[in-house]
């Protein structure tokens, strides 16, 4: 927040543009404008006195519905939890909550993030996808309803649609951000993020959740602080030639490489393929294993899917079902190898990017398609899920008016390093 208005007032403007837009982008299932108003009236008095709890005191945060929230619903986009309410907050909503943080509602997710989708359109183009399956926390914040919403990302849920609706999206290393609270698909790949209108933002919300609450056996966010990484120059980043290149239209494939010139104007070295053939060896691996991901999250999702498929069949959507017959085909032998693969693939990937600042590719295949329905590819996005690598969205592609966001990935634990490279290309290429 720069200061320039109370917490009150700021949170006026949001219900404003609210008001003024959600009919057609219907980014919220649920608004709590009352305990929104009496936390934002706290947080202004709080600013009076010269006493703000932290540097997102005041903050309007909207919340995935699939992150229990105390005071409102979490329905998870799906009939069996209608109108179910948590006695309690998620840990990232009690963190922002105890740092002053103004929750302001629940934001439309895909069924359980990971099937059938919710009403919620493209803030650039109505008839097309926000991407999925954080819909609504994306396309609130790329029409400026709020200035951050939480996501979730287990596959593509969180960066996708962040680049569909031309926001920055942050997904810290796997386990950096608690995840108590958030209803869980894959307890190896489920990942909190933060979807926000600024680089600076997010940092700062993921930054404040993890100092506040932690994570069970895991690390803070690296540098976490009041103030974020200062930019700072790559030396070299890594091109990935992977397989989502395929689905890439002309258009925004001349973009990605006119920002990649940009880069090396700047004198930044761009490896690929085409130079290093260890890279070319990489990405047929990373190609090789991406199928192994979604049979990682098949499996994971035993529980509580067969549970709830022996309960509520038939009011499960055909995507939940698919997945646990996958599940059904597995052996835990099966299972076991998939986790012996990826933790190989941890590994070289860490070796890879020895003197690099890490791997530049899309955010996603190109603009948000037409449709409803079909929420976009994942394939750029899996690969960092599968490894639990950091990694941002930045909106920096315009394909006639239309958002397409560049991915940075770095090293798990490196996400500091990462802010500072995205901050200085937001501030070079924007």
């Amino acid at each position: 927040m720069a200061g320039r208005r109370t917490p009150r007032e700021f949170l006026e403007r949001c219900v404003e543009v609210i008001a003024a837009r959600d009919k057609k982008v219907k980014a919220f299932v649920t608004l709590n404008l009352a305990a929104a108003r009496k936390s934002a009236d706290a947080a202004t008095q709080r600013y009076k006195s010269g006493n703000p709890l932290s540097p997102v005191d005041g903050c309007p945060v909207a919340v995935k519905d699939i992150i229990a929230t105390a005071g409102m619903p979490t329905q998870m986009n799906s009939p069996i939890f209608k109108g179910w309410r948590s006695r309690h907050d998620a840990a990232c909503v009690a963190a922002l909550r105890q740092s002053g943080a103004v929750i302001i509602g629940k934001t439309v997710t895909t069924e359980f993030a990971i099937g059938r989708s919710g009403p919620t359109t493209n803030p650039f183009d109505p008839n097309r996808t926000p991407g999925g399956s954080s819909s609504g926390s994306a396309a609130a914040v790329g029409c400026g309803m709020v200035p951050v919403a939480l996501g979730t990302q287990t596959q593509g849920s969180l960066l996708r649609p962040a680049s569909y609706c031309g926001v920055v999206g942050f997904k810290p290393t796997i386990g950096t951000l608690h995840t108590g609270g958030i209803h869980p698909l894959s307890a190896t790949c489920d990942h909190l993020g933060v979807i926000a209108g600024t680089l600076e933002d997010a940092w700062r919300v993921a930054s404040q959740i993890s100092l506040v609450i932690g994570t069970p056996a895991s690390h803070f966010l690296s540098a976490a602080g009041p103030e974020p990484p200062l930019p700072q120059k790559p030396r070299k980043l890594i091109r990935l030639y992977t397989r989502g290149w395929a689905e890439v239209d002309s258009d925004t494939r001349q973009a990605f490489d006119e920002i990649l010139a940009k880069l090396r104007a700047r004198g930044v070295e761009i490896a690929s393929r085409h130079d290093n053939p260890d890279i070319g060896r990489l990405e047929e691996q990373l190609d090789d294993g991406m199928d192994g991901a979604l049979a990682i999250v098949a499996y994971e999702m035993k529980w509580p899917y067969e549970e709830y498929i022996a309960r509520f069949e038939k009011r499960l959507g055909p995507r939940i079902r698919d997945l646990i017959d996958r599940a059904h085909k597995m052996t835990p032998v099966d299972y076991e190898n998939l986790i012996v693969n990826r933790r190989r693939m941890k590994e070289l990937v860490r070796q890879s990017l020895m003197g690099y600042d890490g791997f530049i590719t899309l955010a996603a295949s190109g603009p948000a398609s037409v449709g409803l329905n079909y929420t976009g590819s994942r394939t750029f996005l899996v690969y960092g899920s599968w490894l639990g690598l950091p990694a941002f969205a930045l909106p920096l592609i315009d394909a006639d008016g239309l958002p397409v966001g560049i991915q940075l990935l770095g090293v798990g634990g490196a996400d500091a390093a990462l802010y500072a490279t995205a901050s200085w290309m937001l501030r070079e290429l924007s």
